[in-house]
């Protein structure tokens, strides 16, 4: 009888090469773990160096892949232009797309514009809109950097990374890990369908229904920046950390 499955094509490269995922593969010797460890560590300090004197920043997370013909795009660029209008510094993933949108707004409007990149099997390269970059190796550890130095979060459309920064940072807020700072989810229709998976998971029990007003779901700039203005006036002293002239520390 004629064989009529289909034959499977096989290649032994992968169409992107990933990446050695050293730290998920098991037990390893001590002296790794600890090589391992140190790594990381060295990639924590040297955040802490290049960010202590940032000044309080409002981070903004979304995609790396819209252009900036894009009305996402020019949201974002409008985002990075009121924020720098608060004096606050605009920080994100420093990449492409909503990322260089931001950080564009900000620097074209005298604001202070950092980017926390991440080395990637396929490369991301900065964009040019920074006047402070620096690239890590380890999402964890991007993520911390891009949380410690923000007073608020607004999360454009995205992927997959867009939602893992914005259910950790919700979950940070959630459970009082860190300070109850404003959560802006912009894009109502972008977002509809999971907001109302939100609702759902509050009326199944699986989340309190208090837990949605740590999120302002919006389609307005205007919404969003007085939100956040509101709350970090009625809520906090906001100011910019001073150098210590016997500090050997990088501004």
């Amino acid at each position: 009888m004629e064989n009529t499955q289909p034959k499977v094509v096989s290649s032994s490269q992968p169409i992107i090469p990933s990446k050695e995922h050293v730290y998920l593969e098991g037990p390893k010797s001590r002296k790794f773990e600890l090589d391992f460890a140190w790594r990381v560590f060295k990639q924590f300090i040297k955040g802490f160096r290049a960010l202590h004197f940032v000044g309080p920043c409002i981070t903004v997370f979304g995609s790396a892949r819209f252009k900036e013909d894009h009305p996402y795009y020019l949201d974002a660029r409008e985002f990075g232009k009121r924020i720098a209008s608060l004096g606050f510094t605009t920080m994100t993933g420093g990449g492409p797309g909503i990322m260089e949108a931001a950080n564009r707004g900000a620097y074209e409007n005298n604001g202070r514009s950092v980017g926390c990149n991440i080395q990637l099997p396929f490369e991301q390269l900065a964009n040019k809109y920074l006047h402070t970059s620096i690239t890590f190796e380890h999402f964890f550890v991007r993520k911390v950097l891009m949380m410690k130095y923000s007073y608020a979060f607004i999360i454009l459309p995205g992927g997959f990374g867009t939602m893992d920064e914005f259910f950790e940072t919700l979950t940070l807020v959630q459970t009082r890990t860190i300070t109850q700072f404003p959560i802006v989810l912009f894009g109502k229709e972008f977002f509809k369908e999971l907001w109302e998976y939100l609702e759902f998971m509050a009326q199944e029990g699986t989340i309190s229904r208090e837990d949605l007003l740590l999120v302002k779901l919006t389609d307005s700039i205007d919404d969003a920046m007085q939100h956040i203005e509101s709350f970090i006036q009625k809520n906090f002293k906001v100011t910019p950390r001073k150098k210590m002239w016997w500090l050997l520390e990088k501004r």
